[in-house]
């Protein structure tokens, strides 16, 4: 056995990284919980491997005193002084109780203790390659699904994917091949647990980095972005460069960079935008395509502004279903007020009035009906109102909006 012990040991360290003193140390550890279980022992007990013969002992750890309560545990300082001159009080003493028959025990304890060391081992090694891919990209192959997860292989290891992380747009078959976000990796008690993501906007950031290379060497920036999986993004860019420009940089030759993204994301429209420290200009910006005439700042909400654009952009503005101002405002951090260029002067007109005209406690003047709402904050997802336009405006600004949006990345 003790031949046939330290090969296993060797192939160990060879073949899975193991170290031959953490098994011999585990291996060590389990033989005294054996001993003790199979002989009915409760003394104090050491085992010792030799890592040259293979060779077990079995040891009583013993405590010289003055005077001996428990034969099992003490020996007495007349007995110690026997065996050697140089014990003290408080010394231990070990004493080989190896059993003959110990042997077939330590064997098929040292074939569990192998086994167990082994699966640890391996996942330790596991999560420790693949907490380095912790916030990556990684390219793994579906192997299957259920009605929570799709399960993607990574190799060594069996990442899942949520509902939540899954593209709306995309259907996963088995032996699809993808690129995966790494959100977290978990050490847990069944072995390593990775959590990827198609969805998260960290996603699109390395995409960039990847075709990018400006973005990569840090020369171009990402400063925000902001997405909705599968339909559409709007990214911030800026240069540390002043001779380059970072939108033409990041779309690429003919669009070839953005279009690459864009294709690998299962043709989610990209607005690329330029990140400025002009507040304004960021959120005229931000509303890429429509075309802003103005930003005024709430004095009472530093983060609330109202936006004037002309009439005919209204729709284009807030965009289908509210889409293009609802990632405005994810982008900027603002809420934003998206009012018409009539509506807006209809609205100044009024105040003005208002104000040059004085009120007297017997006039009732009716309340003017409710404007509509075209406010959008950025954390509200789904609150825009694109009924500002008729629905045949809205469609056709839709339309207008989806290739404005095109011919702003190709640009």
């Amino acid at each position: 056995m003790s031949k046939e012990l330290l090969g296993a040991l060797d192939v160990l360290e060879t073949e899975k990284g193991i170290q031959k003193s953490v098994v011999i140390e585990a291996l060590e550890a389990a033989l005294v919980s054996a001993y003790k279980r199979n002989y009915d022992q409760a003394q104090n007990v050491e085992v010792q491997f030799d890592q040259k013969k293979g060779d077990i002992h079995v040891f009583a750890v013993k405590k010289v005193v003055d005077q001996v309560y428990d034969s099992r545990l003490e020996v007495s300082l007349d007995d110690a002084l026997a065996i050697s001159k140089g014990y003290e009080i408080g010394d231990d003493i070990k004493f080989e109780v190896t059993p003959k028959n110990f042997g077939r025990i330590a064997a098929q304890t040292a074939k569990q203790v192998i086994l167990q060391r082994v699966r640890e081992a391996e996942r330790n090694i596991i999560y420790d390659q693949y907490s380095q891919y912790e916030n990556e990209i990684i390219t793994g192959e579906v192997e299957r699904q259920d009605s929570r997860f799709v399960y993607v292989s990574l190799g060594k290891v069996e990442a899942v994917m949520g509902r939540q992380d899954q593209m709306p747009n995309e259907t996963y078959r088995i032996h699809d091949r993808i690129k995966v976000y790494v959100t977290r990796v978990e050490n847990a008690t069944k072995g390593p647990q990775v959590f990827v993501s198609r969805t998260h906007a960290d996603l699109l950031k390395r995409l960039f980095e990847q075709e990018v290379p400006e973005i990569f060497d840090g020369t171009v920036e990402i400063m925000a972005i902001a997405r909705e999986a599968g339909d559409r993004a709007k990214v911030a860019v800026r240069s540390n460069n002043p001779d380059i420009d970072p939108v033409g940089t990041s779309v690429g030759p003919r669009g070839q960079r953005v279009q690459t993204i864009v294709n690998e994301l299962g043709g989610e429209n990209m607005d690329i935008v330029e990140w400025t420290d002009d507040e304004a200009k960021f959120i005229a910006n931000a509303l890429n395509p429509a075309e802003v005439l103005d930003v005024i700042f709430d004095p009472n909400n530093e983060r609330a502004c109202q936006v004037i654009v002309p009439d005919y952009q209204l729709s284009l503005a807030i965009g289908k279903r509210g889409q293009n101002a609802r990632l405005a405002a994810k982008l900027t951090g603002y809420k934003i007020d998206i009012k018409s260029e009539s509506e807006a002067s209809a609205i100044m007109e009024a105040d003005q009035a208002a104000d040059e005209q004085p009120v007297s406690d017997d006039d009732v003047t009716e309340a003017p009906a409710a404007e509509e709402d075209t406010t959008v904050a950025p954390e509200a997802a789904d609150d825009v109102s694109a009924d500002a336009a008729t629905s045949e405006t809205a469609d056709n600004a839709d339309e207008t909006s989806d290739a404005t949006a095109d011919d702003s990345s190709a640009e």
